[in-house]
């Protein structure tokens, strides 16, 4: 072996033994890899950034900030609304939310699609009364699985596509995954709704409901404004929508004055205030049902100038709202932000909620947008809870996002935009209609990935030209040689798989993509299904929590531990080699 090639794998087991370990966040590790491989002379200098610029990082980012837009915009949520029910049995629930997963993460970021998906399971589990242990797994492995649908739907499939073009000069197509990733979705999903979730113990009933993570609930205020559905209604006709939806409707308020009692009988009038008490997701989710606007959410406060969010923040002794109102601050017109609602130990209050004077100890429900409200918190001099915001959905764009996206993936199969492009103008679109703000299209983006995949990209391509992956494919070839191709196939694969259990996929990716590529010219056959298996397999991380961030996100709220994700997971993958690798075969001959 050359002077490269040992320092190179050398580098690359140190680096994967830094990603197991799992101490040092994976991103850090992957960069420091890359300028150690600059410096000592294996990686050109004017090429130790390039991965930064390739079109598959490009492509990563835009979907991610696209599947931002679509969930602002409430078209995640109108999908999932009308499949969703509490009082189905466990067996018809996992089915449902499972398919449902499987299309969502088709066109959109997996993980995206599982954290919309995870807050409607588990609310359908607090209000059936039941476990989320054995639905929050089959949920997590089947937008895992219908990610493999598409070339957008995970990021395993980009870099595959993009290798392929730089290596062949022609990628893979939007929907060149779809036999196969199909093929894998549907019996995928098969396993988990009728089998794989008996698997699963019944535990994290607790963690489930709390979860959500709430203060307790709130006093907040609702307006009926113009061309509102809820207008000409008795107030008592919004009781059961409330109910639904865990949220009590408890009082109406008119020309600035509360009216007597519960107001049920009281017919709602345009600008008429609704008084409710609940959750802020509860909340914010009953005001798009019953077609109901916050306070303050005008022109005048700019308000609907770009995404809403809804932040929880508590008060402090010391904090300048202390034995104020809201109104008397002008906080509104000073800020921009409305106090939306007030969480007082659980005490309900009759004054209005902006006219309230605050004291130590309250909880404040703020709604602004994105950018304002964290320097309006600071202004009040109050502390936000970490990881108590919750977007306010634009459900009125819902259509208009997904019919942008609809074109965009157009554009790019009939070949009029490449994919990057296309999706680059979609995201355009969705920042002029303000559906994503702009200091979300850069939260959207999952940095820490962007970083590994720009770090190593250079170092996959130095190993590939020095000889390394073809040491690699020979190896296998020579072990492997009596054995018929597809064998040679499935063997690839396994091996691919086990390293997106313990590793980043995206990684797993960038490795086994040149390794695969090199067997097909060994062997003298098509490279096509070689890569098409590294694209499954490096997908398939259904061992551990940490081989997929969806494993890692359910953890918790699932009451899972290291060993659960194996009981499952471990036939699953087996099945999935199993019919597979006919499936690549079938559709990708060789």
């Amino acid at each position: 072996m050359t002077y490269e090639q040992i320092f190179l794998f050398s580098l690359l087991g140190v680096l994967f033994a830094f990603l197991v370990w799992g101490r040092i966040r994976y991103d850090l590790v992957a960069f420091a890899a890359l300028i150690v491989a600059v410096a000592a002379g294996v990686v050109p200098t004017e090429e130790a950034f390039a991965g930064f610029g390739h079109e598959a990082v490009i492509i990563i980012a835009l979907v991610l900030v696209v599947s931002r837009a679509l969930t602002n915009a409430g078209a995640v949520e109108l999908v999932a609304g009308v499949v969703l029910s509490s009082g189905r049995s466990l067996y018809a629930h996992v089915g449902i939310m499972s398919v449902v997963g499987a299309v969502l993460s088709a066109v959109i970021n997996n993980v995206a699609a599982l954290v919309m998906l995870m807050t409607l399971d588990m609310e359908a589990a607090q209000k059936a009364k039941r476990s989320v242990s054995r639905s929050l797994m089959p949920l997590s492995f089947a937008t895992i699985l219908g990610g493999m649908i598409t070339l957008i739907g995970t990021p395993p499939n980009i870099v595959v596509a993009q290798f392929r073009d730089r290596a062949l000069g022609e990628s893979f197509s939007m929907f060149d995954f779809s036999p196969v990733g199909l093929v894998c979705a549907i019996v995928g999903i098969a396993f988990v709704t009728t089998i794989g979730w008996r698997f699963i113990p019944e535990r994290g009933q607790q963690a489930a409901l709390d979860a959500g993570g709430e203060t307790s609930d709130y006093v907040a205020e609702a307006v009926a404004k113009e061309g509102s559905k809820s207008i000409g209604k008795p107030l008592s006709e919004l009781f059961p929508l409330g109910d639904e939806h865990d949220v009590a409707v408890v009082g109406l308020v008119r020309r600035g004055k509360r009216l007597p009692g519960f107001a049920a009988s009281e017919e709602i009038r345009k600008n008429d205030h609704i008084v409710l008490e609940g959750a802020p997701k509860a909340i914010e989710a009953f005001l798009g049902a019953a077609d109901l606007k916050p306070p303050g959410a005008d022109k005048r406060a700019n308000l609907t100038s770009e995404s809403l969010t809804l932040v929880e923040a508590i008060v402090p002794d010391n904090a300048r709202i202390v034995g104020r109102t809201a109104l008397g601050l002008r906080l509104l017109y000073r800020r921009g932000v409305t106090l939306l609602g007030v969480s007082r130990q659980g005490r309900r209050f009759r004054e209005r909620v902006r006219q309230l004077a605050i004291r130590p100890g309250d909880v404040l429900l703020l709604l602004g947008p994105q950018s304002r409200v964290a320097d309006a918190a600071e202004w009040l001099g109050v502390f936000p809870l970490a990881e108590r915001s919750h977007a306010v959905l634009q459900r009125g764009k819902a259509a208009f996002a997904i019919g942008v996206f609809a074109v965009a993936v157009a554009l790019a199969v009939i070949g009029l935009l490449p994919l990057a492009i296309a999706l680059a103008a979609a995201v355009i679109v969705y920042a002029l209609f303000n559906i994503v703000g702009p200091r979300e299209v850069y939260e959207s983006v999952e940095w820490p990935v962007i970083v590994l995949l720009g770090s190593l990209i250079p170092l996959g391509l130095a190993l590939e030209e020095s000889g390394g992956t073809q040491l690699i494919a020979d190896a296998i070839v020579a072990q492997t040689g009596a054995l018929p191709i597809w064998a040679i196939l499935a063997i690839l694969m396994v091996v691919t798989m086990t390293l997106s259990d313990f590793l980043n996929n995206v990684a797993t990716a960038v490795i086994a993509a040149p390794v695969g590529l090199s067997i097909a010219t060994s062997l003298e056959v098509s490279p096509d299904p070689f890569l098409m298996g590294v694209a499954v397999a490096a997908s398939c991380a259904f061992l551990t929590p940490i081989g997929h961030k969806n494993n890692t996100i359910i953890m918790g709220p699932g009451g899972y531990r290291f060993g659960d994700y194996a009981r499952m997971g471990l036939p699953l993958e087996v099945l999935i080699i199993a019919v597979s690798v006919p499936a690549i075969l079938f559709f990708w001959p060789l």
